[in-house]
């Protein structure tokens, strides 16, 4: 059972990776959903056995740590608000141009060129 939820785990982050990288914003919506998937899984497997107590009374016997769970409440509240922004954006990129593919930035690449230009330039004088 361990072994299984660490594969699913990978997975999830695998895919969600893979995802991640494609130039759609649907594509990178769904990915972004399922590393927070990863994400929950992987914490509320770190939080222990299901079915123990919480902190209760003195701590006679084995309690469940709430700090995993807390956290999986938090990951779950901060993929929904960046899903919820990145859907509105691929909305958007719709409305305007049909089409929800991210364009390359021009200016980017002309800060690049320029970058590489000027680090080209030294070697060309001392030679």
């Amino acid at each position: 059972m361990i072994a299984a939820i660490a594969v699913l785990v990978g997975l999830l982050y695998a895919v969600g990776t893979y995802l991640l990288l494609q130039r759609s914003l649907t594509r990178i919506v769904l990915g972004l959903a399922l590393m927070g998937h990863g994400a929950n899984l992987l914490l509320l497997f770190a939080g222990g056995a299901p079915g123990r107590a919480a902190i209760v009374g003195t701590g006679a016997g084995p309690v469940a740590d709430p700090l995993p769970q807390a956290l999986a409440l938090t990951a779950i509240v901060i993929t929904f608000g960046v899903t919820a922004f990145l859907l509105a954006l691929a909305y958007r990129s719709w409305q305007l141009r049909h089409d929800d593919e991210v364009e390359d930035d021009l200016e980017d690449r002309r800060i690049a060129e320029h970058a590489h230009e000027v680090h080209k330039a030294p070697e060309a004088d001392a030679s």
